[in-house]
C-alpha cells in the first residue's frame, strides 16, 4: 500500500450493508410501504435539509446538543432528527392542497449526534405512519394506526409482538385522584422508566417529586396492576366518577380496545398496560409502544401515540394527529444479530446467462429477451472457467443458469439448468422464460424475518 492509499473505512454510527443484506433490508421497505398502502396511507419525502428553526421550533434543549447543525451563507441549517417535525411543517405548509383526514407514511434517514453504541446510530431510517385530522380527528384512528403497524409486523415475519396500549388522560386523571397533580410531566417520566429502573427507584423518583411515599406505591400499584384487558378495564372503572378526565381516559381505551379487534387485530399481539406513559410532552390520548416478546430486554419496537397540538409551532388552525414510528435500522441490526433474517430472497436475477463461446453479443441479445417476458437476468461476460462461473450463480443464490454454446446458437434455443434440482434441457427462450416464471412464482415468498 503506498504512502498515498487512503485507508477505506465509515464514521462510527452509521450502517453499511452487503449486497444479500441490502437486499432484505429493501424487502422490508417495500413490504412495509406495502401494508401501509392497502390502508389508504401516501407515501411522503421531505427534505434531510431543513431551516433551524422549523426543527428547533420547540425549543433546543437535549435535541439541539444532538442535532447536526452547520451554517450555509446566511441560512442555519440542520438534518432532520425524526420524520415527526417534517411532518407537522409539511401539514401546515401545504394545508390548502391536503385532504383531510391526511394519511401519510415516510420511511427515511435521520440523524443524531449522539454517542454511537451497539444498537444506536448517528444515521438511521425511521419507518413512521401518522394520521393528520383537521379540527378533530376521530377515536377510531387511535386504533387503525396500531392495528397497521399490527399488520405491518406479520408482513415482515415478526409474529411474537405484544403492543401495549395506555391512554395519557388515564395517567393525568389518576394523579388527580391520588394527590399528584402538581409535577404531571415529571411523574409521567419517572413512571415511563419503571421497566428500566424498577419499583423501588421509580417510588423514590415520585417522592423526591413531592409524592407522599404511600401514595406513590398505591400509584405504582395502580399502574403495573397484570390482568386480561377486561379485568384492567374493571379496576379502573372501580374508580368511575371521581375525575372527568380520568372517565374519558377509560372511554376511550374501552373503544380504541374493542375496535383493534375490529380491523382484524389478534388480542394476542396487544394488552392494555397502564405503566405506559411515553416521556414525549406533546402526547395528550392514546399511546403505544410494542415489546418484541423473544426478547423483552431490547425495548419498544415500534411506539407513538395520540397528539394534539404538534404543528401549533407553525400554524394556529388545530392539527391534531395519531402516528407510530418502527427504528427501521435499528430493528434491522437486532434481528441480524440474533440470525432471524431471511436471505432466501436475496438474489439480484432469477437467470445467470453463461455465453460457452466468444458470442457475448449472442448472450446479451438472449438476456434481452428473457428480460422483456418478465424475467430478472444477469449475463456473465467474464473469461472464467465454467466452474468459477457456476459458482458465482451459487453464492448470489440465483435460481437458473442459461448455457448458450455453439449447439444452443445453431438451433435457436437456449439450455435451461435449475440450480437445485440439477435438470437441464433444452427449450425456446418464449419457453425457459416461462419455466422461470411458474418456478419461482410457485414458490411462495419467504418473509423477510423468521423467528427460531
Amino acid at each position: 500500500m503506498s504512502d498515498n492509499t487512503v485507508k477505506p473505512g465509515i464514521l462510527s454510527g452509521f450502517m453499511e450493508l452487503l449486497p444479500d443484506e441490502q437486499a432484505v433490508f429493501d424487502e422490508m421497505k417495500r413490504t412495509l410501504s406495502e401494508v401501509f398502502r392497502s390502508y389508504g396511507f401516501v407515501g411522503l419525502d421531505t427534505p434531510v435539509l431543513e431551516r433551524t428553526e422549523i426543527l428547533l421550533a420547540k425549543g433546543g434543549g437535549e435535541t439541539e446538543k444532538q442535532v447536526y447543525r452547520f451554517d450555509r451563507g446566511d441560512t442555519d441549517i440542520t438534518m432532520r432528527y425524526d420524520l415527526t417535525v417534517p411532518l407537522a411543517r409539511y401539514v401546515a405548509m401545504r394545508y390548502p392542497d391536503l385532504s383531510f383526514p391526511f394519511k401519510r407514511y415516510q420511511i427515511g434517514k435521520v440523524y443524531r449526534g449522539e454517542r454511537s453504541q451497539k444498537g444506536r446510530f448517528r444515521e438511521f431510517y425511521q419507518c413512521d405512519i401518522d394520521i393528520i385530522g383537521d379540527g378533530k380527528l376521530d377515536i377510531i384512528n387511535e386504533a387503525e394506526c396500531p392495528s397497521v403497524m399490527c399488520n405491518a409486523l406479520h408482513a415482515l415475519g415478526i409474529d411474537d409482538f405484544q403492543i401495549r396500549i395506555n391512554n395519557r388522560k388515564i395517567l393525568n386523571g389518576l394523579f388527580t385522584i391520588f394527590g399528584a397533580s402538581d409535577k404531571k410531566t415529571e411523574i409521567l417520566r419517572t413512571i415511563d422508566k419503571y421497566e428500566k429502573i424498577g419499583r423501588d427507584n421509580v417510588i423514590e423518583g415520585l417522592t423526591d417529586l413531592g409524592v407522599d411515599k404511600d401514595k406513590a406505591g398505591e400509584m405504582l400499584d395502580f399502574v403495573t396492576f397484570a390482568g386480561s384487558n377486561d379485568e384492567i378495564i374493571a379496576k379502573l372503572e372501580s374508580l368511575a366518577g371521581k375525575d372527568p378526565l380520568f372517565d374519558e381516559g377509560v372511554s376511550d381505551l374501552k373503544t380504541v380496545i374493542g375496535a383493534m379487534g375490529a380491523f382484524g387485530c389478534d388480542e394476542k399481539n396487544y394488552r392494555i398496560d397502564l405503566s405506559i406513559a411515553r416521556g414525549l410532552d406533546y402526547y395528550t390520548g392514546t399511546v403505544f409502544e410494542t415489546c418484541f416478546l423473544p426478547d423483552p430486554s431490547i425495548g419498544s419496537i415500534c411506539s407513538g401515540g395520540r397528539y394534539d397540538d404538534l404543528a401549533g409551532y407553525f400554524t394556529d388552525r388545530q392539527l391534531p394527529g395519531v402516528g407510530m414510528s418502527i427504528g427501521l435500522t435499528r430493528l434491522f441490526y437486532i434481528l441480524s444479530e440474533k440470525g432471524y433474517l431471511n436471505k432466501q430472497n436475496a438474489a439480484p436475477a432469477d437467470v445467470l446467462v453463461l455465453p460457452m463461446t466468444d458470442d457475448t453479443l449472442g448472450a446479451v441479445s438472449v438476456s434481452a429477451d428473457l428480460r422483456k417476458a418478465g424475467v430478472r437476468v444477469q449475463v456473465y461476460a467474464e473469461q472464467k472457467k465454467f466452474k468459477k462461473k457456476m459458482e458465482y450463480a451459487n453464492k448470489l443464490g440465483i435460481p437458473f443458469v442459461v448455457l448458450l454454446g455453439e449447439d444452443e446458437i445453431k438451433e435457436g434455443k437456449v439450455s435451461l439448468k435449475n440450480m437445485e434440482s440439477g435438470e437441464q434441457a433444452m427449450y425456446t427462450v418464449e419457453e425457459a422464460a416461462e419455466l422461470v416464471k411458474s418456478t419461482v412464482s410457485s414458490k411462495s415468498r419467504t418473509k423477510c424475518v423468521t423467528v427460531k
